[in-house]
């Protein structure tokens, strides 16, 4: 029987706690972030705001020029954990199986709960008024029977949205999105992709997988398998994840540039060492920042086989940076975890393995 899998995520989160604790600025264009003399990004931005071009870590000064009447506050991450919490506990009261992403997303494994109650859509609906109605917030929901489907509805149905994507129809939903929709593809391997004549996820899913192997080794074989809608990823709880993980604050904010990637693959010599000390591969790369004004996010990507060598997990890493850091982005913090671990075993492909 397929899964049914949720990607549940609060729309503009931090602007609209904001808007929620304070009335008066519903329906105002709200950025929460730093001071722009400071140097400060833009944590989060109202829906208002994002009509004029504002978006989240965008530079603070930029994005008061582009919408002068915003009104910028500074983040209250102990308000956002309280209200992360209250929706989480809602999640909680509908499946065991919550696997949070960040303090405004989870996934939800509700392949028992589906059934019970008028399927997908129904269940959905019913976690939406729930969230509303205890919380005054709104979430977007995505549900599929994998991760990477579930997340990627979600995303196409913001704000407020209900994507919900049958079984078998996974490949037809995912065609047509451009290959940047999916996990793991940074503008580097975006650029890679293009010149192989690959643009949408329906091209990778046809595209040779030889050449694919030949570009991108272990990790061609992952991207043609997701763009098939292909991914037997479980919902992992709070409880069941292990990690091996370092981190490392530096003494002064640093940009996306040469200094911070020769951060970047220290950390990951520090994580590849506790992994073989362990005698254990992590199949699934966290990368954590942590920007100047203190925002923080993880991103995560899963991989075709566990990976315990500094190379491996430095090119994970800067995969997930590439996506994530934009110009202008100053960082104080660089973590690195590898989760998903498993023993050592024989036959293990490398990262870039043929």
């Amino acid at each position: 029987m397929p899964r049914t899998i949720l990607h549940a995520d609060l729309d503009a989160f931090y602007a609209s706690v904001e808007q929620l604790d304070n009335p008066p600025l519903r329906g105002k264009p709200v950025v929460v972030g730093g001071p722009p003399e400071a140097r400060g990004v833009v944590a989060a931005a109202s829906y208002e705001a994002r009509r004029f071009g504002v978006h989240s870590a965008m530079p603070m000064s930029r994005a008061l020029r582009l919408c002068p009447g915003a009104v910028r506050l500074s983040p209250r991450f102990d308000r956002y954990g309280e209200v992360s919490r209250q929706v989480m506990a809602i999640f909680r009261s509908i499946t065991p199986l919550v696997e949070p992403l960040s303090l405004d997303e989870a996934f939800l494994d509700t392949s028992e709960q589906a059934p019970q109650r008028g399927g997908p859509e129904a269940l959905a609906r019913e976690i939406k008024r729930r969230v509303k109605e205890e919380t005054g917030l709104t979430v977007s929901i995505g549900a599929g029977t994998n991760k990477t489907v579930a997340k990627i509805a979600s995303e196409r149905g913001k704000p407020d949205g209900l994507v919900v994507v049958p079984p078998g129809e996974e490949a037809s939903f995912l065609a047509p999105l451009p290959v940047r929709s999916l996990w793991g593809v940074g503008p580097k391997a975006e650029e890679a992709l293009a010149r192989m004549s690959i643009r949408t996820i329906g091209d990778l899913a046809r595209a040779d997988p030889v050449a694919l192997a030949a570009r991108f080794g272990v990790r061609g074989e992952w991207f043609q398998r997701i763009a098939s809608g292909d991914d037997d990823r479980p919902v992992e709880t709070e409880q069941e994840r292990k990690s091996v993980g370092a981190e490392t604050t530096f003494p002064r904010d640093l940009p996306d540039g040469a200094e911070l990637r020769r951060v970047l693959a220290g950390v990951a010599e520090d994580v590849a060492r506790r992994l073989r000390e362990q005698s254990a591969t992590a199949r699934t790369v966290v990368l954590k920042l942590r920007y100047s004004d203190f925002r923080t996010i993880t991103r995560q990507t899963s991989l075709a086989e566990g990976v315990d060598s500094a190379e491996q997990l430095t090119a994970a890493a800067e995969a997930l940076l590439d996506k994530a850091a934009q110009p202008g982005d100053r960082f104080r913090l660089l973590g690195i975890q590898g989760t998903s671990l498993q023993p050592q075993g024989r036959g293990q492909l490398g990262l870039w393995e043929r």
